[in-house]
């Protein structure tokens, strides 16, 4: 896995990582960890440091790990090699010049070779071009792809030094694949029409026989449009501070683009390792449904363990709270809950001095007879046993009073102690909060009333 430090950590990456370190673990070799942070201007050390947090949280851990600025000296040599060899030479045009030119011939972009054979020594503002064959073809042997061909002659002479002396990703890949004895390079297929340079590359540096390829199917949202940074909601982040699962994201994501020969989709990674084959991903876009994500991790909230539950909820407080209460809530939250963030607003009532200021609850629910139902709780509240069923029954007997379903009855009841329409199961709830806190509350909505 190779990833640029130059923002938050794309669900596309987590993808490509996870099938790298699936496959290394199934056929019991090394998973690599390399950052391509060459590009100095564009890259920032903590991104770094969130690649590195992304994958220790995913529980994707690497057994070896580089980063391409450490490295420099290994890419000069092989650019210098190269130079040596005739296999590539300097050159001074500029981006606008090669676009004019380009322009004047009416052909199609991109460099057109103008400095070939012009002999230039390096020097400022030069670049290192690899001399690219003008005949013959390159062909990709790819799990996914088959075998694409490439004619040489739709190859343009390609950068391979900067003219700061830095060089470009494809020579930086090609030599750290080399040099580290790369076995499979399983990567995205925007990166396939790289290949074909990588291949010229990597034979005029004598590596030998090129790793095995497997370039994985686009990931879309719903227009099936590419995903995108800033349109969609692709940062790894966002999902695991919103409160999704690790083991949910990776079960989900390694059916964006792969499925399980027999079918199934709901997986461990021991059930994924044991499964997953380069052979079986598929060469169309994977869709990226953030809505079955959902459902997903909401399914796997509702089987974890209550103890595990409460062990995972808990970092999503903002505040710290009884842990004994919060337990006894625990339940009721597991069973309505999507993400761990929503838990909060489930409980927080419990845990706050007063309930919370929601003026759409209250403005949608305190009006009618929403004032009668207060007064009849209060007094029936006053003495009758404290407990759930007993406190159902005694606000039915309030209600029926009022010739007034539990549902409209219980709705003022429930924003005058929670603050919200919707939460855990109100009775269940206002046996926690207790008797004494509840009547404060009731009385407090009374005289707003």
């Amino acid at each position: 896995m190779a990833p640029s430090p130059t923002g938050y950590f794309h669900v596309g990456s987590v993808r490509t990582s996870l099938y790298n370190w699936l496959y290394a673990r199934q056929q019991g070799g090394t998973f690599v960890l390399r950052i391509e942070d060459t590009d100095a201007e564009r890259n920032r050390e903590e991104w770094v440091e969130m690649i590195y947090d992304a994958l220790r949280w995913l529980g994707l851990e690497w057994d070896e790990l580089y980063r391409q600025s450490e490295r420099a000296e290994l890419y000069s040599a092989a650019a210098a090699k190269l130079e040596a060899g005739g296999m590539a030479y300097w050159c001074d045009c500029t981006r606008d010049d090669v676009d004019a030119r380009a322009k004047e011939r009416g052909g199609p972009p991109g460099y057109d070779g103008f400095c070939r054979d012009r002999g230039l020594a390096p020097g400022d503002g030069r670049a290192l071009r690899f001399l690219t064959p003008d005949i013959g073809a390159t062909v990709v042997h790819d799990v996914v792809r088959g075998d694409p061909v490439f004619e040489n002659a739709t190859v343009e002479d390609f950068v391979v030094q900067r003219s700061n002396g830095s060089a470009v990703f494809l020579l930086a890949n090609v030599v750290d694949d080399g040099d580290m004895r790369i076995s499979h390079v399983i990567r995205g297929e925007d990166h396939l029409p790289n290949t074909p340079k990588y291949l010229l590359l990597w034979e005029a540096l004598g590596y030998g026989e090129p790793p095995v390829f497997a370039h994985l199917p686009m990931i879309v949202n719903e227009k099936r449009q590419k995903l995108s940074k800033r349109r969609d909601p692709v940062a790894l982040e966002q999902y695991r501070d919103e409160g999704y699962l690790a083991e949910v994201i990776l079960n989900y994501l390694a059916l964006v683009g792969w499925s399980a020969p027999d079918g199934r989709e709901r997986m461990t990674v021991a059930e994924m390792t044991e499964l997953f084959r380069l052979e079986d991903i598929g060469k169309s876009a994977g869709f990226f449904d953030v809505a079955k994500l959902r459902a997903f991790n909401g399914d796997s909230i509702r089987a974890l363990a209550l103890e595990e539950f409460v062990a995972r909820a808990l970092p999503f407080l903002p505040i710290p709270v009884d842990e004994a209460v919060f337990r006894r809530l625990a339940p009721l939250v597991q069973e309505r809950v999507a993400v761990l963030s929503e838990v909060w607003p489930m409980v927080d009532f419990v845990f706050l001095d007063e309930p919370p200021a929601d003026e759409v609850s209250w403005d949608k629910t305190m009006k009618d007879a929403a004032a009668d139902v207060l007064d009849g709780a209060l007094e029936a509240f006053a003495a009758c046993e404290w407990s759930g069923p007993v406190l159902k029954d005694t606000l039915q007997a309030v209600g029926e009073g009022l010739g007034l379903n539990l549902k409209k009855t219980q709705a003022p009841v429930r924003v005058a102690v929670t603050g919200r329409t919707v939460g855990p199961p109100l009775f269940e709830s206002l046996e926690v909060l207790g008797r004494e806190r509840t009547m404060t509350r009731l009385v407090a909505a009374r005289a707003r009333l």
